[in-house]
């Protein structure tokens, strides 16, 4: 029995993913949530298999919260839903560990070999996306910018990055202003911007 969770924002997508996901033989949809923060403590509950999760979750970013899911269930296979526009996240996720990368343009049929064949332990990614992503520019961040960026993006103040990594404040804002001369970006906002879009964060 293959064991899914899945993690999207919008209730009438997860619910719908779930009806479809339910009615395949061999499948059993254990967990709903909507927030990327309640991945990891649904997914200690309820044991799944298979995570398929939005790249935009609300509270943590999809890519985060696969991240944190491998490091606290390494067996789960984890699957990001992305929309055709936000292929960029692709090189991101895939440092995470992630085993599959699908379009949410993606046919019912695709969505369910995609969780058959990532719980078997098998890579899949959707053509198109590998084929966009190629074409798109470097991530210019370091790991230490992608964290750093990651933490303004939900809000976080100079001095509170500092705090939860460990850092000076005068070392964060440094950081801060390198990034926004690699993103060409004019303030942290503009930056923050400009990642998303690409994927680097």
């Amino acid at each position: 029995m293959i064991r899914v969770l899945i993690a999207d924002g919008l209730r009438l997508t997860r619910e719908a993913l779930s009806a479809v996901l339910a009615s395949e033989p061999g499948v059993l949809v254990v967990a709903q949530v909507a927030r990327g923060d309640d991945v990891v403590p649904s997914a200690l509950r309820t044991g799944p298999n298979v995570a398929l999760l939005d790249a935009k979750l609300p509270g943590l970013d999809g890519i985060s919260a696969a991240a944190q899911l491998k490091a606290a269930l390494p067996a789960c296979r984890v699957i990001i839903v992305t929309a055709p526009d936000r292929t960029g996240v692709l090189r991101t996720a895939l440092m995470t560990g992630v085993e599959g990368f699908v379009s949410k343009g993606a046919s019912v049929r695709e969505l369910a070999d995609t969780v058959r064949t990532a719980a078997r332990g098998e890579r899949v990614l959707d053509p198109q996306i590998v084929a966009d992503a190629l074409r798109a520019p470097d991530n210019p961040l370091s790991e230490r910018d992608i964290t750093i960026l990651r933490l303004a993006a939900q809000g976080h103040t100079p001095q509170e990055i500092a705090g939860t990594l460990h850092l000076s404040p005068g070392t964060v804002r440094n950081n801060l202003a390198a990034i926004k001369r690699k993103t060409g970006a004019r303030n942290r906002i503009e930056a923050i911007r400009t990642a998303v879009a690409h994927g680097w964060i």
